[in-house]
């Protein structure tokens, strides 16, 4: 299993490495659920930018270390330190919108393996993710109205954008934890396989995109991330521009070349 391995292999509140050009950010606080500091929120938006203009790269995989959570929301034992004042809360809320803003304008897939917890932040994680996929056992949830937290529309959009505004308020008004079954119901997730199964849905589905011409799904990607944004701020002339760079490329000749031949197309990415 490529994540155990990982762990293995690292140290750290954040792990990574990159396996057949799959790139693999591993949240490892296992012992606190996986729940973020400000340090590995900072890491992670370093960790997005760097895998995110490495041309060998063809996903990223988004996970959480251990088999009790993905992501558990922030963690509450660093708050003295990080939270405590005003300049304090307002420089660890800076590293996580860094972080989402890195997440959000990757032009490659991104994929969230889920296998326990996805709780508030965690959840936000998953969800900038373009695919999710989780075990039986992983549950959802945002707990800001049993804290007293004011969520940002920005936040609130994003998941409406995914379930829609009655799931987006029954999470939010309940602040209750959602089975995984309820989160496929409302397109939250989406696959959901047994944990034994987890890792080869994963693979399979990494297997599948890396088989395909990275330039094609570049096009797509850059089309969802403009779709994403407000209407007067969307550009798509990245978009438009790689389409074209489709048209021409080396790897539209190996396409229509290996379906005449009947034969898998192996593409480079030119």
């Amino acid at each position: 299993m490529i994540v155990k391995d990982i762990v293995e292999r690292g140290s750290g509140p954040l792990l990574s490495e990159v396996h057949e050009k799959i790139a693999w950010i591993v949240f490892n606080n296992p012992q606190r659920m996986n729940a973020m500091s400000q340090e590995m929120w900072d890491n992670a938006a370093s960790l997005l930018d760097k895998y995110g203009s490495n041309p060998e790269v063809r996903a990223i995989v988004l996970t959480g270390a251990g088999e009790r959570a993905f992501v558990a929301g922030a963690d509450i034992s660093k708050f003295e330190t990080e939270r405590a004042s005003a300049e304090a809360m307002a420089s660890y809320n800076q590293s996580v919108s860094n972080f989402h803003d890195s997440l959000n304008v990757i032009a490659k897939p991104t994929i969230a393996r889920v296998n326990g917890y996805c709780i508030g932040g965690g959840l936000a994680i998953a969800i900038g993710c373009d695919i999710r996929i989780c075990s039986e056992k992983s549950t959802f949830g945002v707990p800001a109205a049993k804290l007293g937290i004011g969520y940002k529309a920005k936040g609130i959009m994003e998941l409406e954008r995914l379930v829609g505004p009655a799931f987006t308020a029954e999470i939010f008004y309940t602040g209750r934890q959602f089975s995984s079954e309820e989160a496929k119901v409302m397109r939250l997730v989406n696959h959901v396989v047994s944990e034994d199964k987890l890792d080869e849905a994963v693979a399979d589905l990494l297997g599948r995109i890396a088989q395909n011409a990275p330039l094609s799904i570049r096009a797509v990607k850059e089309s969802l991330i403009e779709t994403g944004k407000p209407e007067s701020k969307r550009d798509f002339s990245a978009h438009h521009s790689t389409v074209e760079q489709c048209q021409i490329s080396s790897d539209y000749t190996e396409g229509r070349t290996a379906f005449m031949e009947k034969r898998r197309p192996v593409f480079t990415g030119t």
